[in-house]
């Protein structure tokens, strides 16, 4: 294995205004301590009460989805690995981005519902947002664009952006990003 240039990753990190960044097998204990650094990082930060809300409700939603999805799937830890990062962006945004492998037909499906809520202002997405509310669960289906992925672009400042890069096996790296 190569030696890791740590000084050039702090460098990078740094110019990209990168604040957390974890990648690997997320367990629901995780979720929660690396929830806990962010609290404490916005509040050393001094990030205003609501947009630092907004940045740990997203942060929770998008590793949650993480979570629960590659569980549904019984993917060993390698399989169920995340890539989270938070940082901030040229506005002095945050930027909450989270990725995971995903099986790309699911993938796919989720990329266009995604590009759908971008589609939509404040005021349609609190529309679809009733909607959702309104409808009925389908306990044998996938939620897709739920309520969670809703609520995030509702707390978004700009449209949600999301990729799907081709992996092995049937399988796709699938990236969503936030700004709040």
């Amino acid at each position: 294995m190569d030696n890791i240039d740590l000084f050039a990753m702090r460098e990078r990190f740094n110019s990209q205004q990168i604040m957390l960044c974890f990648n690997g097998p997320i367990s629901r204990s995780l979720i929660e301590e690396i929830g806990n650094a962010l609290r404490n990082y916005l509040a050393a930060d001094h990030a205003h009460p609501s947009a630092a809300m907004d940045v740990f409700a997203v942060y929770i939603e998008m590793t949650q989805n993480i979570s629960h999805y590659t569980r549904s799937k019984g993917w060993n830890e390698q399989e169920a690995g995340a890539t989270v990062v938070v940082s901030r962006n040229e506005d002095n945004r945050y930027v909450v981005s989270a990725g995971n492998l995903i099986e790309s037909g699911d993938g796919q499906s989720l990329v266009v519902a995604i590009d759908q809520l971008a589609q939509l202002d404040k005021a349609g997405l609190k529309a679809a947002y009733k909607e959702q509310l309104r409808r009925p669960r389908d306990a044998e289906r996938a939620s897709g664009a739920g309520l969670g992925l809703i609520d995030i672009a509702r707390k978004s400042s700009a449209p949600l952006q999301a990729s799907l890069q081709p992996a092995a096996d049937g399988r796709s790296f699938f990236s969503l990003r936030a700004v709040i």
